[in-house]
């Protein structure tokens, strides 16, 4: 499939200390105005970024370093984001299912509804999100 070659971009800003790495917008001839990512050796693009890094030249904000502000957001969305798995996957189909539920003795329920609880406090631990202790599921 030919590549894309883009003529219009907007918004470059580097995302790595080394320029190799961009996000801009492009207009893209079917879809308009969309996010765009230019990351070395991502080989499966529709688009083509050698051209467009041609034609982006030095026209690009410079790299800002992530702020620790930042970081701690990102590292604490993906432990709620591995929570809430465990949740979906672990804890939710025993839960959320009478006879599933019924099935298990009372020290198990209790087991299992501290083992929801812990998981859905781990943003309240002392450290959160640098440092977690996950809460061991029930066997």
């Amino acid at each position: 499939m030919p590549q894309l070659i883009i003529t219009e971009f907007r918004n470059v800003r580097s995302t790595s200390s080394d320029n190799s790495s961009f996000s801009l917008e492009i207009n893209h001839p079917v879809d308009g105005w969309i996010s765009h990512e230019i990351i070395p050796r991502e080989e499966l693009t529709t688009i083509d970024d050698e051209k467009l890094l041609g034609a982006i030249g030095t026209s690009f904000s410079a790299y800002v370093p992530p702020t620790q502000a930042e970081l701690d957001d990102e590292l604490s969305a993906s432990i709620r984001l591995q929570r809430d798995q465990k949740l979906a996957e672990e804890v939710d189909p025993i839960v959320s299912n009478p006879l599933r539920w019924a099935e298990l003795t009372e020290a198990k329920q209790t087991e299992w509804t501290q083992y929801r609880l812990d998981l859905l406090n781990l943003p309240q631990q002392a450290g959160f999100p640098n440092t977690v202790t996950w809460p061991t599921k029930p066997l």
